[in-house]
This record gives C-alpha cells, sequence and structure tokens, in this order.
C-alpha cells in the first residue's frame, strides 16, 4: 500500500466531487418513511418519567410526600439516594429525569405552620420535558400543602369542641432547580443532535455518490487497471469526506458558540473522537451503498432509506423512553443514539470519558463491524 497513490487519489476526490455537486430531492421514498415513523413513534406526552428520591427528613410525612409524587402515575421511582453526591451521579448519567430533595426538619415546620423546603431537580438537556416536569412538580407540591392545612384545620377544629381555628397554611418553600439547560432553550436541545444529522447525511451521500458516479461514467474500470490497491482505493475514496465531516464539526461547533451562544461544557477533543468513531458506521454504511447500488440515483434514494429511519429513532426530536417497547429495543441497533447522547453529553453536561464510556464502545463495535463487512463486499465488488 502506498501514501503517495493514496494521496492523489484523495486529491483527484475532491476536485471531482466538488466541482459539480448534484443532489436530487425524492418524491415517495422519503414521505413515506416519515409518515410510517412519525405515526408509530411521535410522543410529546410526558407520561412515566423517571424520578429519583433523596429524603433527609425520613418521616411519615416526608413518606407521604413521596407517595404523592408516585401516585399521581406521572412519575416512576427508578433511584432512591443516600446523599447528594448518589444523586447527583443518576442525574450526571441521564439515569432519570428529575429528582426530589425532601430536607432535614420537613415534618416538624409543616406542623408548625412554617416553610418547609423541598428542592425539585429536573435534567433540562431536553427543555420541553423539562418544562412539563416543572410544571407536575409544583401542581403535586400545592396540592400537598392543601391537604395538610386541610387535616391540620380539622385536628384544631376536634382539638376545640367544634370550634373553626385560623390557622395559616402550612407552608412548603419548592426550591426549584434545572440542571444542564438552565433558561429551557429547545435551541440548546436541537442544535447538537441537528450536528449528528449533518454528518450522518453528508458521509453516507457524498461516500455513496463518489463511487457510483465512477461506474455510472465508466471510469471505475480505468481505476482498477492502475497500480492501485481496492484498499488504496476505498481509502481515497473515503477519507476525503470524513475530512470533510470533520471540517463540519468544527464549523457548527464554532457556529454554535458565536451565533447561537451554545452551552459547551465538555472537551471538544472527547467530540471529534467520538465523532471519528461514528464516521466508521457511516463510511461503512456509504461503502456498502454504492456496491448495491449502479446509478446516483439509486444511492441517493438507498441513501434516504437509512437516513429517515437512523434520524427518527435517534432520539433527536422525540424522547426514546415514549416510543413502544419493541421501537426502544430496535433504537439499541441504531448508532446515531449513542452519538446523539455523546454530543448532548458533552455540550449541556459536560460529561467526560467516565460517564459516555458505553456509548464511545457500542460506536466503536458498531463502526468496526459495519466497515468491515462493507470492506469486504466492496474488494469482492472490485474482483
Amino acid at each position: 500500500m502506498s501514501g503517495g497513490r493514496i494521496v492523489e487519489m484523495m486529491r483527484k476526490e475532491f476536485r471531482q466531487s466538488f466541482r459539480e455537486p448534484r443532489l436530487r430531492a425524492l418524491l415517495v421514498g422519503p414521505p413515506i418513511i416519515q409518515f410510517l415513523v412519525f405515526g408509530f413513534v411521535v410522543n410529546l406526552d410526558v407520561e412515566r418519567s423517571r424520578l429519583a428520591w433523596l429524603d433527609q427528613d425520613q418521616t411519615a410525612a416526608s413518606r407521604q410526600l413521596r407517595d404523592a409524587f408516585l401516585g399521581s402515575g406521572r412519575y416512576q421511582l427508578t433511584a432512591v439516594a443516600d446523599t447528594q453526591r448518589q444523586l447527583q451521579k443518576v442525574l450526571d448519567q441521564g439515569l432519570v429525569d428529575s429528582a426530589v430533595v425532601v430536607r432535614r426538619g420537613f415534618a416538624r415546620d409543616l406542623v408548625r405552620g412554617k416553610q418547609s423546603a423541598v428542592q425539585v431537580l429536573v435534567d433540562g438537556t431536553n427543555s420541553n420535558t423539562a418544562s412539563i416536569l416543572s410544571a407536575y412538580a409544583g401542581e403535586i407540591v400545592r396540592s400537598f400543602a392543601a391537604e395538610r392545612l386541610a387535616d391540620l384545620q380539622n385536628q384544631k377544629r376536634l382539638a376545640r369542641g367544634g370550634e373553626l381555628a385560623r390557622l395559616s397554611a402550612p407552608g412548603i418553600e419548592m426550591q426549584q432547580r434545572v440542571w444542564f439547560n438552565p433558561e429551557l432553550k429547545s435551541r440548546n436541545y436541537f442544535i447538537p443532535g441537528i450536528l449528528v444529522n449533518i454528518m450522518t447525511l453528508v458521509t453516507l451521500m457524498l461516500t455513496s455518490l463518489a463511487i457510483v458516479r465512477e461506474k455510472e461514467i465508466g471510469t471505475m474500470e480505468q481505476l482498477m487497471v492502475t497500480p492501485l490497491e481496492p484498499v488504496e482505493l476505498m481509502l481515497g475514496k473515503t477519507l476525503p469526506f470524513a475530512l470533510v465531516a470533520l471540517f463540519d464539526l468544527g464549523l457548527i461547533i464554532v457556529l454554535s458558540l458565536v451565533v447561537f451562544r451554545i452551552p459547551f461544557q465538555g472537551s471538544a477533543v472527547l467530540l471529534f473522537g467520538s465523532a471519528i468513531l461514528f464516521l466508521f458506521t457511516t463510511l461503512g454504511f456509504g461503502l456498502f451503498i454504492s456496491t448495491i447500488s449502479h446509478t446516483q440515483q439509486q444511492a441517493i434514494m438507498t441513501t434516504f432509506f437509512f437516513f429517515q429511519p437512523a434520524f427518527m429513532l435517534s432520539g433527536f426530536a422525540f424522547p426514546i423512553r415514549n416510543m413502544p417497547e419493541p421501537v426502544q429495543y430496535l433504537t439499541l441497533l441504531n448508532p446515531n443514539r449513542y452519538f446523539l447522547e455523546i454530543c448532548r453529553g458533552v455540550f449541556l453536561k459536560g460529561s467526560s470519558v467516565d460517564t459516555l464510556w458505553p456509548q464511545m464502545v457500542l460506536l466503536g463495535v458498531f463502526g468496526v463491524s459495519i466497515l468491515f463487512f462493507s470492506a469486504r463486499r466492496f474488494h469482492k465488488t472490485l474482483d
């Protein structure tokens, strides 16, 4: 394998690809796919959100408040923390959507009619879900306070022989904080996902079109009689678009920071490293598409056949947990899901390798497997 031949092939590919770009809109395929996926997957309602609970009071009143949250039918208790550190860990890892902290002295302050502090922490990565959960929590706490007031009034009335007592409402102060996206801007949630979709579409389409174009205009046979080895041809055809995708990644990050003021809390090195792992997958799919397509039009149609389900099942706009259970299992086979989790974690949460390593490992496994299979098929096609 010669590095010089690969470099010359890359130069040729850059000149040929950007001289006359042709992208054709599809009229039938994408609308049908979009209709089916939207029909089965879309659900913006927050029906069963994941809740973490930290009870520092450990009284009957604090347990009644927890029962009020769970009895609403909107929360599912998935984590019980003993310390603030444990609570922060489950929020950082995205294992829960919100958390409630009941401070010490909660029951005592209720009986005395003083302000009682209940802290609600909400993961604001998805601004729409966070807004709904914040409203749910406020409604539950207010209802609980009203019930406690009624109970105290009844107790006081019985103690005074039926005389109505003047009582102030037992104050429950809900200290609510939104983590990761304090202003609940949907732009902060969607832009990291746009990055994933752009990288996917660019690498899929350009890689498949580059190889199919050689077949269509009859120059593939000329390349095959040159000293180029199959691996050199494959690298020369794919590396230029990997560089284009990484350039787009850097450009989007800069525009996000400068134009939209999107918070970037994590490591750019981690994000670029994960992007390279993700490119193994998209470049591999692009190679595969090139082996089953004979014209550029067929390549574009096949590209959208792969892209639309990957886009809709990645969690870009619709929470995966709201999808039907069989579809949730199907998303585990979608590399876009893992790269999207990495992008949002790096942008909004400042997540490190300690948190994101499972997604990175899965991206590597998917990428190497898909690229290896596609490379072998591409080699057979040349032979």
